[in-house]
């Protein structure tokens, strides 16, 4: 504990220099510079403001909270990165989620690295730190790789070298920005998978590439019998010899007549599916963790 203490209070220290006018360090050669860069700096969270360049601009509020509780109980364990802006104004690198949890909280200073970056390198750090996260979107990354060639003017190999992917990787994401903006949308909201995606690409004409992905969200298509699907429109010919999917039976009257009060009940539109022994399936969607949550109640109440 005492040398978390010593810690924090070096970071107080650093900060005290910086708010003074003759420490304005603009650049990795002015007086004092070795001392601030490189370390841990508390600075006033109303000093910084968010990047312009963030190229994330959705923030899950419940994720947020959670977050926010975690910092109050143990503070924030990974410092954020900014860059100077001006005297004692710093812009946000790396880290908005932890800097947006930190103010929900009414935090007076964070713990933050300083950088000295053009906005060239800002943009770029902030796109290379995004691709970095564990819960992105496929789209979402695809379009981080595309800013980067396209306004830092990387290539698919600097590309590669920065976030430590092979360039197949890279190029199968970027690929999927050629999908209609609905396929791609329903990509972000976890309709379909990037393996879906990636079947549909093959198919140029973005008028047949709907038509499959309303084929794939209303029977339920796997990736592979996407690809099969993909498969038969691509070479018509060889589609005689193509393993057939299972021909779903019509939905009895009862249960037709029924499933309009399952819909109303949950909110969503209720899927039903019957075999020949006449025992059926039942299937909810959810679109979240609230949503599950949301479905959960409904179903606890109506024991």
């Amino acid at each position: 504990m005492a040398k978390a203490n010593k810690k924090q209070a070096l970071g107080r220290g650093l900060s005290a220099l910086l708010k003074d006018p003759s420490n304005d360090i603009q650049s990795v050669q002015d007086k004092n510079a070795d001392k601030v860069i490189g370390n841990i700096v508390e600075l006033d969270i109303d000093s910084i403001e968010v990047n312009p360049f963030q190229p994330r601009t959705n923030f899950n509020e419940e994720t947020l909270r959670e977050l926010a509780s975690s910092i109050k109980e143990l503070g924030v364990i990974q410092p954020i990165t900014v860059r100077k802006s001006g005297f004692n104004r710093y812009q946000l690198v790396s880290g908005e989620r932890r800097y947006r949890a930190s103010k929900l909280i009414g935090l007076e200073t964070i713990p933050s690295y300083i950088r000295i970056a053009n906005d060239q390198e800002s943009l770029e750090m902030a796109l290379v730190e995004n691709i970095q996260r564990q819960d992105l979107d496929p789209i979402e990354i695809a379009l981080s790789y595309e800013r980067l060639i396209e306004e830092i003017k990387l290539t698919q190999e600097q590309m590669s070298e920065r976030v430590g992917k092979k360039r197949s990787t890279i190029s199968n994401y970027l690929r999927l920005l050629k999908l209609d903006p609905i396929i791609q949308t329903g990509m972000r909201d976890g309709f379909i998978s990037m393996g879906h995606g990636r079947a549909i690409i093959t198919i140029e004409d973005q008028s047949v590439q709907l038509d499959i992905y309303e084929n794939i969200l209303s029977n339920k298509l796997s990736v592979r019998e996407t690809e099969e699907l993909v498969r038969n429109i691509n070479n018509p010919g060889e589609a005689k010899t193509a393993p057939k999917r299972e021909t779903v039976l019509k939905v009895p009257n009862y249960i037709q007549e029924g499933i309009k009060e399952f819909s109303d009940y949950f909110g969503h539109k209720i899927d039903v599916k019957v075999s020949k022994n006449g025992k059926g399936k039942i299937s909810i969607p959810f679109h979240s963790e609230e949503d599950f949550n949301r479905l959960k109640k409904l179903v606890e109440g109506a024991k």
